[in-house]
């Protein structure tokens, strides 16, 4: 025989003619391969592994210390909510006095002899040119036909 073809070897003829059926051994309830899969008669062999759980710690965080964390998830909401309006108003007055302080450079700053309105009128009446038109730059027309 040539090692091309492997003979098989069968118990009876009930495992032969299902061989030759090309039947799934691991789909038919009383062969070794089902009992495997299915996890039969091995109950006493080999307990059942137990799984670890994990375990949470509260730790730190980087700036702040746990009891620091702690005392303020502790706090009494009506506390918290005083805390962050106190903070957003003090942020609205600051905000309030760097604005009013940039007006007052701003006034400083700025030029005590404005233009005459004459000449602002006749900036006004003069055609806005945009920068390319001002310059005098030619403009192309693309062709459009071949």
């Amino acid at each position: 025989m040539s090692s091309l073809y492997t003979s098989f070897r069968f118990v009876n003829g009930k495992t032969k003619s299902l061989f030759l059926q090309r039947k799934n051994p691991r789909k038919i309830s009383w062969t070794v391969l089902f009992r495997r899969m299915h996890k039969k008669g091995i109950s006493e062999e080999v307990a059942k592994k137990r799984t670890r759980r994990t375990v949470k710690h509260q730790r730190a965080v980087v700036g702040a210390s746990w009891e620091a964390i702690r005392a303020k998830r502790n706090q009494k909401p009506e506390v918290r909510a005083a805390a962050r309006a106190a903070a957003l108003r003090d942020g609205k007055e600051k905000k309030k006095a760097d604005e009013s302080k940039k007006k007052a450079e701003k006034a400083k700053v700025r030029d005590p002899n404005p233009p005459l309105l004459a000449s602002r009128a006749l900036l006004a009446a003069k055609p806005k040119v945009s920068k390319q038109g001002a310059k005098g730059t030619k403009t192309t027309i693309l062709n459009t036909s071949r």
